[in-house]
């Protein structure tokens, strides 16, 4: 009779993580970064690898939880299009984002797997939303300054040393600086510049190995 009551409480377990582990319900996460550049305070949304998920018509339940933020500044870290999707669903979902704060956006694989990444950046850029490839812009929030850094994805065909020279060369570190990249793996060639504060990428989906209530993202 144990056995039973073992194989059953064993079942019960796997079907609760896996529900749980498999949960896509919006969550927001919220970080503290400290800096000795940044006298106040400045607030950075970001999404990524959104890959045209249904969080309400074109986005709008994101829409909502961003507008609550207040952010100053809106980065989209790649994968943000899905081919099972229609892309002018994601194009509207820019369109508001960039009503919301200034955004800027950078390749992720699935844009090079599944479109002509020239032409989606043409319409990316109409949104009203910034491409950074190899560049980056320079924004004064509050009074003080930061550099926003972007690369695209290694499926561009771009080295990535050089992408990360071109886009470090125009700015002045002295500012606060982020990196917009989507490959988290590649943290040791950005960390080898010595240039950013701050790198933010996506890809790994909050980490390719979860153990729901213990391990949000094992690696």
């Amino acid at each position: 009779m144990w056995k039973k009551w073992f194989v059953r409480l064993v079942l019960l377990a796997v079907i609760v993580l896996a529900a749980v582990g498999l949960d896509q319900r919006m969550i927001v996460r919220r970080y503290v970064v400290n800096t000795d550049k940044l006298d106040a305070s400045v607030r950075l949304a970001v999404l990524t690898d959104y890959h045209g998920c249904d969080y309400g018509l074109h986005g709008i339940d994101i829409i909502q939880e961003i507008e609550a933020l207040s952010p100053d500044v809106i980065l989209l870290a790649g994968d943000m299009f899905s081919a099972d999707g229609d892309p002018n669903d994601e194009l509207v979902f820019f369109v508001k984002l960039a009503g919301i704060a200034d955004t800027y956006y950078v390749t992720g694989n699935h844009e090079y797997w599944e479109y002509d990444v020239p032409e989606l950046l043409k319409l990316v850029e109409k949104t009203g939303v910034t491409v950074l490839e190899q560049n980056a812009a320079e924004l004064t929030i509050g009074g003080q300054k930061l550099n926003i850094c972007g690369i695209p994805d290694p499926y561009a065909y771009v080295d990535t040393s050089v992408a990360l020279d071109k886009a470090t060369s125009n700015i002045s570190l002295d500012a606060y600086t982020i990196l917009l990249a989507h490959r988290p793996e590649l943290i040791e060639e950005y960390a080898a510049m010595n240039a950013f504060d701050l790198v933010v990428s996506g890809h790994a989906h909050g980490g390719q190995v979860r153990i729901p209530f213990l391990v949000n993202g094992l690696y």
